[in-house]
């Protein structure tokens, strides 16, 4: 049965989700309340590809992560590049895991790494470091891309009033479908789990020549990591990044807009301090280009969830996760809910265990 389907929010997971649908001869809608996609979250990013070295402390995002790495790449081979040296560091005193059993982690979960002792950059208070191979996001290549890819599909500039259930089939501003795909993280819909709305802000530098990826775990650290334009890298610090946690979308965005140039600036001094303590000369190496803003969702939890879920109402489903990479997984919980109610509707009939019995033993 060819379905319908309404998807909010061009980001890549409503995106990546489209894209799959379309392909399985699906009729697809995307309804991106911006006129480009991508704008929100999903372009305000550190561009970063994960492996699941991030994430030590939580083991279903560090392999859906893994996964949807290999995933990705034979999927969007064009999206991404390599990073030239890309450097994972365990600090002496300021993590919250020692060097050997980050390691010893990693090694377990069948993600691959070379130990180093040196770099083609000198770090401080480091215990230990891993050079890895993820990817860096080419973002307008893949805004192009998806644009091509579903094409009349795409509803541009345009924001979602009602969304309303009624019989076998749900409706978008009056619009008839047989599903909607909530793909915005929580912003239209909500969520039926306990998250918050974290604005966030991240730093743009630039610096010549060219920089490696640096990375400290884990715990509130920092990070430096390129984008798709070789001399611009993005610095974030888990205890800095953050302008706060709301329990609505609203009070995210209005905490978002009412940045000005002295948080910014505050922000700056921070984030500056922090990554010197590992990275000394970083303000001889780095100029200040500007300041980039986002909101993120994450559920509640001191284990560093970031997986996928993907929740069912009736003809509506909810898309909650933080990693690009985990957007195979979103389409496959997707189908598998449909098929499973498509199922419920078969009617129940008496097998014919009994008579096969019977005849068999005649």
């Amino acid at each position: 049965m060819a379905f319908s389907f309404a998807i909010i929010g061009g980001g890549w997971y409503g995106c990546h989700i489209a894209s799959s649908l379309m392909a399985l001869g699906f009729d697809v809608t995307v309804y991106e309340r911006h006129e480009r996609l991508l704008h929100e979250a999903s372009g305000n990013n550190q561009f970063r590809l994960h492996m699941g070295f991030h994430y030590p402390r939580h083991y279903a995002t560090r392999m859906q992560s893994r996964d949807g790495f290999v995933r990705f790449n034979e999927r969007y081979p064009g999206l991404g590049a390599e990073v030239g040296e890309n450097i994972y560091a365990v600090p002496q005193t300021d993590s919250l895991i020692d060097f050997a059993t980050y390691k010893i982690i990693m090694m377990s979960s069948g993600i691959n790494f070379t130990e180093v002792a040196d770099s083609s950059i000198s770090l401080s208070n480091v215990d230990g470091m891993l050079i890895t191979s993820e990817r860096v996001l080419l973002l307008d290549r893949a805004r192009k891309y998806f644009v091509g890819r579903l094409g009349h599909s795409l509803r541009l500039g345009s924001t979602v009033g009602e969304v309303k259930q009624a019989g076998t089939h749900i409706y978008v501003d009056g619009e008839e479908y047989d599903y909607v795909i909530d793909a915005t993280w929580g912003h239209y819909g909500g969520m039926p789990i306990p998250v918050f709305y974290e604005p966030t802000l991240l730093l743009y530098y630039e610096a010549t020549p060219p920089f490696p990826a640096v990375t400290l775990v884990d715990g509130p650290l920092c990070s430096i990591y390129p984008t798709e334009d070789p001399n611009i890298y993005t610095l974030s610090s888990v205890p800095h990044t953050p302008l706060g946690r709301f329990t609505t979308s609203a009070q995210a965005r209005a905490c978002r807009d009412a940045a000005d140039r002295a948080l910014v600036i505050k922000k700056m001094a921070a984030m500056e301090e922090q990554i010197s303590r590992y990275v000394p000369y970083f303000r001889d190496r780095f100029r200040f280009v500007g300041p980039q803003f986002a909101i993120k969702t994450k559920p509640y939890g001191g284990y560093d969830d970031r997986s996928c879920y993907v929740f069912k109402n009736g003809k509506m489903f909810s898309v909650m996760s933080g990693k690009i990479d985990t957007i195979f997984f979103a389409v496959e919980r997707i189908l598998s809910m449909i098929e499973a109610s498509e199922e419920d509707k078969i009617a129940t009939t008496e097998g014919a265990l009994r008579s096969d019995i019977i005849h068999a033993a005649v």
